[in-house]
């Protein structure tokens, strides 16, 4: 079991459930290309990434009623990933857009 310990700068601004990874990012953190983790990092964050303004508001709200969460990553012209923390927070996946 790994536990992880958050400073009180870097605490999730949510709870955000178990972590799950698709095949996909899967491929592409094991050939190197990609730290899905970084990512995580700025989601746990709040850091909503390259969303448009009216989704960013949706998360910003789904902060209080509880409603889904979704942040979008512009890795480099050919890469994006999605990460999605589900509405009751049991679970945030990271994944390329195509596996949606």
């Amino acid at each position: 079991m790994i536990v992880i310990k958050f400073s009180e700068s870097a605490k999730p601004m949510s709870e955000l459930g178990a972590l799950v990874i698709t095949q996909g990012v899967d491929a592409l953190m094991r050939a190197h290309r990609l730290d899905p983790f970084h990512y995580f990092g700025r989601h746990m964050q709040g850091d909503w990434g390259d969303v448009c303004d009216e989704d960013r508001q949706l998360n910003e709200d789904a902060l209080i009623d509880g409603n889904r969460l979704m942040s979008v990553y512009n890795i480099n012209a050919e890469l994006e990933i999605w990460i999605i923390t589900e509405a009751d927070r049991s679970v945030t996946t990271i994944l390329l857009p195509e596996e949606y």
